[in-house]
C-alpha cells in the first residue's frame, strides 16, 4: 500500500511549481488527475522540444504518475463534469494566475458547497499584499525572496541560482501543507485553503541569510571573507560568494586537471573540531600550536591565505581523491559534480534518485525520481501521459459515465480522448 493511495488530486497545474508539488503526491500513491485543454495541454508540453512530435522533457520530467483528461471548462457540459470531480476528489491544486479561478466560476465558496471536504491548494507569486496579483516566475521569485541579493560574489551583480527554488522549492512546501491539510481532517472533517506564495517559500529557503541580517545590526559578519579581507559591511546581507552559510568557514577550490575541466573542484569546510588533521594533511603541522591559527577566531581574518594554503595542496589531488583522504579523517570536503557525472552515478540509480522512464513517443530518458524515500511507501516511476490519454478512463473509472454517455461528452465538445497508448 502507498501512503496516499485513495486520495484523489484534481491537478489543474501546469509548467513547473504546481506539477512538482502533484508528481510528488502522485509518488506517494494519490491518483493524480491533470486537466488540460483540449489539443493544447500543459504549455511545456510544447516548451524547449528536442524531439519533434514528443512532449518536451521539461514537461515529461515534471509530470510522472500522473493522468491526464482533456476538459473544455467553457462548455456547459465540461462544466458540469468539472464539478462532479470537485465532488469526487478530496484535492483541488492549482497554479492559476490570481483570479483565474474565480473566473471560471468555481470560489471557494463554491467549491465548499459542492465539497466541504474538498482541500484547494494554489501557488501563487507573492502573498496578500500590494503585490498580491503580479505574475512570477521562477528567477522573480529567487530575486522578490532574498535569494538573488545574497548570492553571488561581492564585486558582482546578484545572481539566481541553477536550482529552482521559486519553482520547485515552492512545490514541495504545498505538497507539504496538502499532507498537513488531509491530516487535519481527518480530525475536523473539513476541508480548507492551502496558499504556498514562490516569494515566501524562496525566503522560508533564505532563512540563514536573514538570520545574517539580524546579526549584522550588531556588528560585522566575521565568518564572510569580507571581514578578512578589511571591506566595510553596508547595511543589508552581502553576497558572500562561495562561503558557507554557516559558522564553520568554507570555500570551493580547486583540484587537479582544473585547467580543462570546469568542474574539477571540491568544497573545503575547515570545521574547528578537526583543525588539527587539517593542518596535518596540508603539510602545515605548526598551525596546530601557532597562536595565529590555533583557534577559530583567530583565523577569521586570514581565512582567504588559509584556503589559499588548502588550495596548493588540492591542485595536486583529484576531487575524488581529496574525498577519500579527507572523509576518514572527518574533515567535511564535497566534489563539484556535474549533471554529467551525477546522470551516470550507480549509487543514484541503485536508490532510484536517477530513474529511466520509457516514453512510447521519445523512447527512454533520465528523470529524477522521488527524493524522499519511506520504508513502507515504495515510489514506481511512471511515465508522464500523453495529452488526454486517460479521459474516457477517468470519466468510467472515477466519474462512472458510461461509454455512450462519454461518446455524448465528445460530441459535445467537452472532451478531447486521445487513444490510450500503454508504455508497455
Amino acid at each position: 500500500m502507498k501512503a496516499l493511495e485513495g486520495v484523489k488530486i484534481l491537478d489543474f497545474t501546469h509548467v513547473q511549481s504546481g506539477p512538482t508539488c502533484t508528481q510528488l503526491l502522485g509518488w506517494f500513491g494519490a491518483d493524480v488527475i491533470k486537466v488540460e485543454r483540449p489539443g493544447v495541454g500543459d504549455a511545456t508540453r510544447k516548451q524547449l522540444v528536442d524531439v519533434e512530435g514528443a512532449d518536451s522533457l521539461y514537461f515529461t520530467m515534471l509530470n510522472h504518475n500522473t493522468r491526464s483528461l482533456t476538459l473544455n471548462t467553457k462548455n456547459p457540459k465540461g462544466k458540469e463534469v468539472l464539478e462532479r470531480l470537485v465532488k469526487e476528489c478530496d484535492v483541488l491544486v492549482e497554479n492559476f494566475a490570481p483570479g483565474a479561478l474565480d473566473r471560471m466560476g468555481f470560489t471557494w465558496e463554491r467549491i465548499q458547497e459542492l465539497n466541504p471536504r474538498m482541500i484547494m491548494a494554489s501557488v501563487k507569486g507573492f502573498g496578500p499584499g500590494p503585490f498580491q496579483d503580479c505574475k512570477v516566475y521562477e528567477n522573480v521569485a529567487q530575486c522578490a525572496g532574498g535569494s538573488a541579493s545574497t548570492t553571488g560574489f561581492l564585486d558582482g551583480p546578484p545572481m539566481v541560482t541553477g536550482a529552482q527554488i521559486g519553482d520547485s522549492g515552492t512545490g514541495l512546501h504545498l505538497a507539504l501543507g496538502i499532507v498537513a491539510a488531509l491530516f487535519q481532517r481527518e480530525k475536523t472533517g473539513r476541508g480548507q485553503k492551502v496558499l504556498a506564495p514562490m516569494q515566501d517559500g524562496v525566503l522560508n529557503l533564505c532563512r540563514v541569510k536573514l538570520r545574517d541580517q539580524q546579526r549584522l545590526e550588531r556588528g560585522p559578519l566575521q565568518e564572510y571573507s569580507q571581514f578578512g579581507e578589511g571591506i566595510p559591511f553596508g547595511e543589508a546581507t552581502p553576497r558572500a560568494g562561495n562561503d558557507s552559510g554557516g559558522g564553520q568557514p568554507g570555500r570551493i577550490l580547486k583540484c587537479k586537471g582544473w585547467e580543462t575541466d570546469p568542474d574539477s573542484y571540491t568544497y573545503f569546510i575547515t570545521q574547528a573540531a578537526v583543525w588539527d588533521k587539517i593542518c596535518d594533511v596540508i603539510g602545515k603541522p605548526d598551525w596546530k600550536e601557532d597562536p595565529e591559527y590555533a583557534t577559530p577566531k583567530a583565523r577569521l581574518n586570514k581565512l582567504t591565505h588559509i584556503f589559499e594554503t588548502i588550495e596548493q595542496w588540492t591542485m595536486t589531488k583529484t576531487k575524488f581523491e581529496v574525498m577519500e583522504i579527507c572523509n576518514p579523517l572527518d574533515i567535511p570536503v564535497g566534489p563539484i559534480l556535474s549533471m554529467k557525472e551525477l546522470a551516470a552515478d550507480p549509487s543514484l540509480r541503485e536508490t532510484g534518485t536517477i530513474v529511466e522512464v520509457d516514453h512510447p513517443e521519445r523512447g527512454a530518458y533520465l528523470t529524477v525520481g522521488c527524493p524522499i524515500k519511506m520504508s513502507d511507501s515504495e515510489v514506481t516511476v511512471t511515465r508522464s501521459p500523453l495529452l488526454g490519454e486517460h479521459t474516457a478512463e477517468i470519466l468510467s473509472d472515477v466519474l462512472g459515465y458510461s461509454d455512450e454517455e462519454v461518446a455524448e461528452l465528445k460530441e459535445a465538445g467537452a472532451t478531447e480522448v486521445v487513444k490510450k497508448m500503454a508504455a508497455e
